[in-house]
């Protein structure tokens, strides 16, 4: 794969470049047969307030990964805020449906395990299109594994009819909550896979460092 994944302008970062065109092209063509429709109807049958409601109680369980990467990561502050939240969230939010603590003052953080191996000094690696998930780099493809599995509290539902009922409706909210992006990545760019490739990296660098965007060191570490 190394081999053939040379290019006119190569890209050190992205030695698979050839494919990771297709697994791209794979992504886009699923998405216009399958997902897109999915989700257009999804958020034509949902009311505004129930689309909330489920993309609040997914965040919600999604916090809980991200109270054990803040730990790792010795931001025990942060850690500390995003306990109340999954705790006012989860009662008084009713299992997370509404977001009271935002409302009060308690904001949500992003913290995964790609962050928490880019703070214990791991390089990113190669730059990675997962099929169905997009961009990743092979530091990030952890995320999948511990974030979305490990620490998934879905994974754990002995039910598998309502396991797989909820990480089904997890993806077609997820889909739904980008569909409009796709839009404009395609009309803002001439070559969407690069724009993304890139966007990613960026994105990725200020969320390790915090929100510090003038430090944008982890671009260029491999």
């Amino acid at each position: 794969l190394f081999g053939c994944a040379t290019t006119a302008s190569f890209d050190e970062r992205d030695p698979l470049e050839n494919f990771n065109r297709g697994v791209y092209s794979f992504n886009q063509t699923m998405d216009e047969i399958i997902f897109n429709p999915i989700s257009k109807l999804y958020k034509a049958i949902t009311p505004d307030i129930i689309e909330k409601g489920v993309s609040n109680f997914f965040s919600n369980l999604g916090d809980l990964s991200v109270i054990a990467n803040e730990i790792l990561q010795l931001k025990f502050d942060k850690a500390a805020s995003d306990v109340s939240r999954v705790l006012i969230n989860s009662t008084i939010g009713l299992l997370g449906f509404f977001d009271i603590s935002s409302e009060i003052g308690l904001p949500k953080h992003n913290e995964d395990f790609g962050q928490t191996l880019a703070q214990w000094g791991f390089k990113s690696g190669p730059y990675i299109v997962v099929p169905f998930f997009g961009p990743a780099t092979l530091r990030d493809l952890s995320a999948l594994v511990i974030d979305k599995g490990m620490l998934n509290p879905m994974f754990y539902l002995e039910d598998d009819m309502t396991k797989a009922g909820l990480l089904t409706l997890n993806y077609v909210d997820f889909k739904s909550r980008f569909s409009n992006r796709n839009d404009l990545i395609g009309a803002a760019s001439l070559d969407e896979y690069e724009f993304i490739k890139n966007a990613y990296f960026e994105k990725r660098a200020y969320e390790i460092n915090d929100g510090k965007i003038n430090d944008f060191i982890e671009v260029q570490e491999y």
